[in-house]
């Protein structure tokens, strides 16, 4: 199977099989937008974001040529700044009645008309004691634009690819890093990607809270751009050499105050999951740093600092059989590959 994430500024896609019980790596490639085009893969324009459809279809045809990818079947991630994630409680109920509540429930949390929006949702508890099956039920919901929908659709076509599913980038996310060991406890996954931070709490296995908001590791390209007067491509060098060590470029001292605004937002999600959360359910024990900008130097310490938690560096493929030779490779590409595993590892369940 194949799991295809389409970022703003890169493409990724990993190939992987099943042998027994054993799950293995086949393949993976990746493209920057910046090695064939002038602009990204997505775009604004009118205040919607749109994907470039020529630009994507050929990139991808690159990537499973060169990659010499074999399978057609494909699980495609959605980005979480496409999807609308909302939790809600619904009173005691038969399990029957369920899809026409949160419908009805839907309209009150969706920022758009239901008829443009497919709607996905996940029972997260289940209160009290089962009484003729009927208690309270709090839902995870996750609406995703029909239009984003039939990009996917349209691009899967053109890349003759079989569409098996389309899935938000969270939930691939927790498949490839949530191991037996961590769905045992409550860890948050942080995900600084190229355009946006995704800060999402998995408790016992279980997507509990994801929020996205805009501060990205592109901004932290572009401010340490402006304030050290570097074109864009030295400042993303800098940045990924000296992160948050000190060095005489300053590089740490221009990015702290964006870092500290990452800090304050994983603080505001952590301290509302605390207040709702029921009595006898744990506090954030681990949080993993998932994207591109997780192997700066000095981040996972400076966080781990800061929210006095261990911080960890996402390893996905730690639990995925592959060529020993491909072992620094994979450290060093995990963080951003996270998803388009955990898409992929989908086919495997």
């Amino acid at each position: 199977f194949l799991g295809v994430d389409i970022g703003t500024f890169s493409i990724k896609i990993v190939e992987v099989s099943r042998t027994g019980k054993r799950k293995k790596l086949e393949n993976y490639g990746e493209i920057q937008a910046e090695a064939l085009y002038e602009k990204p893969f997505r775009t604004f324009e009118e205040s919607t974001l749109t994907v470039s459809h020529q630009d994507v279809v050929r990139s991808i045809n690159a990537v499973l040529r060169e990659a010499r990818i074999k399978s057609n079947k494909a699980y495609f991630s959605i980005p979480d700044f496409s999807s609308f994630f909302t939790t809600f409680t619904l009173p005691a109920m038969t399990e029957e009645e369920l899809p026409q509540a949160i419908n009805y429930e839907a309209h009150q949390h969706i920022p758009l008309p239901l008829q443009e929006v497919t709607l996905d949702w996940q029972i997260i508890e289940r209160g009290g004691e089962l009484q003729e099956k009927a208690t309270p039920f709090k839902i995870l919901l996750v609406a995703v634009p029909n239009e984003i929908i039939q990009q996917y659709q349209d691009i899967a076509e053109d890349v003759k690819l079989e569409l098996l599913s389309l899935e938000a980038e969270v939930f691939g996310l927790a498949r490839a890093l949530i191991g037996e060991r961590e769905k045992k406890e409550t860890v948050a996954l942080i995900d600084i990607g190229a355009r946006s931070t995704t800060v999402s709490i998995i408790d016992q296995g279980i997507v509990k809270i994801s929020h996205s908001f805009d501060t990205s590791g592109n901004d932290l390209t572009n401010i340490v751009s402006k304030g050290l007067n570097l074109d864009y491509q030295q400042a993303e060098n800098a940045k990924k050499k000296h992160g948050l060590l000190a060095s005489e470029l300053k590089v740490q001292e221009t990015m702290l105050p964006l870092i500290d605004l990452i800090l304050d937002e994983i603080k505001k999600i952590s301290s509302s999951f605390s207040q709702t959360k029921k009595i006898g359910q744990k506090e954030i024990q681990k949080i993993i740093l998932a994207g591109g900008t997780a192997l700066m130097p000095g981040l996972a310490q400076y966080f781990s600092k800061e929210l006095a938690k261990p911080v960890v560096v996402a390893d996905p493929f730690t639990n995925v059989y592959y060529s020993p030779i491909l072992e620094k490779n994979l450290k060093a590409m995990g963080p951003s590959f996270a998803i388009a595993l955990g898409a992929a590892l989908r086919g495997l369940e």
